[in-house]
C-alpha cells in the first residue's frame, strides 16, 4: 500500500496523540456510550501525559456525530501544533487506539486503510455505459459519469437487403464507438491510479470495452450479473460485486505472501526481525515493509543500534517497533503491507528489499 499521503503527518513535531475509535451510532444507547468512549479515551491522554490543548482537540473531534451509516471508526492524530490527521472508515475495530507517543500511531490506520477497495463499476449496453467510482467500505460511490450515448441507428432493423445492411454495418460502427468512449472514461481513471475495474452489462458491448482494456494497468473483471437497466437485479448484482471485491483482496494478499515465501527460500532481497530491517532501511533497501500489527507493537526499536535510520525522532531513545519502522517506511517512500504473523514465517515483521546485500543497487 502507498502510504505517501501521510507524510504530512510525519513533518510535524512530537510528540503525537492518536486516537483510533468507534463512533458509529447503531444502538439504542449509542450517543450515550459514543461520549463514554470519547470521554475515556480522553482521560487515557491525560494520564499518558497529553497537554490539556491536544486533548481538547481531540475530545471536540471525537465528540462530533458523524451522520454516515455504522460501522464508523475515527482516527485523529494531533500534536501541540494541532490536528494532523482525520479519517473516517467504515470497519468495525475490536479495541480502541489510544496513545501519546513520540510518532503517530497509525499502523492499525493502514491495515484498515488496506481493506477499502477504491474501484470503478462500469455497466454497459450499446448505447454506452454508466460508470462509478466507488470505496469498498462505502455504498455511495465518491464519482459517477456517464460515457458514449450515440443512439442514432443504435438497434438493427432485423430487416433484409441491401439497405439493412448498411444500415446494420452503422450500427455496429455505432456500437464500437460507444464502446470506444466507455473504454476511454475507463482508461482516464485507471491512469488516475485505479487499480480495479468491474463491468457489467451486454455481452456483446463487455466483450468490446475489455478488448480495449486489454494492456491496462487495473484489473478488469467481468460480473457475472448486473445490466446497465436492469430492473430487480440489484442484490444478484450487489453480491456480484462483493464476490469479485473478496477475490481481488484475497489474490492480493495471497501473492505478496507466496513472493515472500519464495525470497526467504531463496534467501534473497528480503530482511526479517525488527534489528535486520531497520538495518534494511537504513542502507534504503527497503521496498515493502509487511508486517503483524498487533504483533509488532510489543517489541522496541533500539534507535542507537542503527546509526543513520531516519524516522523524525531526536535522541537515541527506543521506540515501539510498529511505531518506528513505519516512520521509516514514510521517509523512504517503502510500500507498507499487513499480513498475520503466520504468513510472515512466524517474525512480527519482514521486508522485500529492493536489491539483495551480496548485490550492488
Amino acid at each position: 500500500m502507498d502510504i505517501s499521503r501521510l507524510a504530512s503527518v510525519y513533518q510535524a513535531d512530537g510528540p503525537f496523540a492518536t486516537v483510533t475509535l468507534d463512533v458509529g451510532h447503531d444502538t439504542e444507547n449509542a450517543a450515550h456510550e459514543h461520549e463514554l468512549k470519547v470521554r475515556d479515551a480522553c482521560e487515557r491522554l491525560t494520564r499518558a501525559g497529553a497537554g490539556d490543548d491536544v486533548v481538547r482537540q481531540i475530545s471536540e473531534l471525537l465528540g462530533e456525530t458523524v451522520d454516515q451509516p455504522a460501522p464508523v471508526t475515527r482516527t485523529v492524530v494531533a500534536t501541540a501544533e494541532g490536528v494532523r490527521f482525520d479519517e473516517v472508515s467504515h470497519q468495525r475495530i475490536d479495541q480502541p487506539v489510544v496513545s501519546w507517543e513520540p510518532l503517530p500511531d497509525l499502523l492499525g490506520w493502514v491495515r484498515m486503510a488496506e481493506r477499502n477497495t477504491r474501484f470503478v463499476l462500469a455497466l454497459v449496453d450499446h448505447e454506452g455505459g454508466d460508470i462509478a467510482v466507488y470505496n469498498s467500505d462505502v455504498p455511495e460511490p465518491d464519482f459517477e459519469t456517464t460515457a458514449g450515448g450515440e443512439t442514432v441507428h443504435v438497434h438493427k432493423t432485423g430487416m433484409g437487403g441491401w439497405a439493412a445492411l448498411k444500415y446494420e454495418h452503422e450500427t455496429e460502427n455505432v456500437w464500437s464507438r460507444n464502446a470506444e468512449a466507455v473504454a476511454d472514461e475507463l482508461e482516464s481513471l485507471i491512469r488516475d491510479g485505479i487499480r480495479l475495474v468491474l463491468v457489467g452489462g451486454d455481452p456483446k458491448s463487455l466483450g468490446q470495452v475489455t478488448e480495449r482494456l486489454e494492456k491496462s494497468q487495473a484489473e478488469i473483471v467481468q460480473l457475472e450479473s448486473g445490466s446497465r437497466h436492469q430492473d430487480g437485479g440489484e442484490e444478484a448484482r450487489a453480491d456480484a460485486i462483493r464476490k469479485a471485491l473478496l477475490d481481488h483482496s484475497v489474490s492480493r494478499r495471497l501473492e505478496l505472501s507466496h513472493l515472500l515465501k519464495d525470497r526467504l527460500g531463496q534467501n534473497f532481497a528480503v530482511a526479517t526481525g525488527v534489528r535486520d530491517v531497520a538495518d534494511a532501511f537504513v542502507q534504503g533497501q527497503v521496498e515493502t515493509l509487511i508486517t503483524d500489527p498487533d504483533t509488532l507493537k510489543e517489541h522496541d526499536l533500539a534507535v542507537k543500534d542503527h546509526p543513520g535510520l531516519s524516522i523524525g525522532v531526536p535522541g537515541d531513545a527506543p521506540v515501539r517497533a510498529d511505531l518506528g519502522l513505519l516512520a521509516a517506511a514514510i521517509h523512504t517512500g517503502a510500500q507498507v503491507t499487513t499480513l498475520p504473523q503466520a504468513a510472515i514465517a512466524g517474525v512480527p515483521v519482514a521486508a522485500l528489499l529492493r536489491w539483495d546485500q551480496g548485490s550492488s543497487a
